[in-house]
């Protein structure tokens, strides 16, 4: 069953100003014909028989290894403090993020 995928330039253009992005008339029409193109592809993949198919949850047998999240003291602090490029009072002296003079 092949749905009818009609896909815009104003559907392109929603999208990206949902992404904060700014196309050109070109660019909309690029993304437009790729957008088509993946939605067809996709609905080859409906098209498959997978009746007698097993899910796939991990194509490797690799497993993850799981430790407890647990803090360890590692390492000598002198050593840490000599390698960061500004310490203040023992501690390691990072450029502030937050500006709590604007206002919100």
């Amino acid at each position: 069953m092949t749905v009818e995928n009609n896909i815009t330039k104003n559907d392109v253009a929603h999208v990206a100003t949902l992404a904060k992005l700014k196309l050109d008339d070109a660019q909309l029409e690029k993304f437009t014909n790729q957008f088509e193109d993946i939605i067809d592809l996709v609905e080859q993949l409906n098209e498959v028989d997978t009746t007698n198919v097993e899910p796939t949850f991990n194509v490797t047998d690799q497993l993850n290894r799981m430790r407890e999240d647990q803090a360890v003291r590692s390492g000598d602090k002198e050593a840490l403090l000599n390698n960061a490029p500004d310490t203040e009072d023992g501690f390691i002296r990072v450029p502030a993020i937050l500006d709590e003079s604007e206002e919100a």
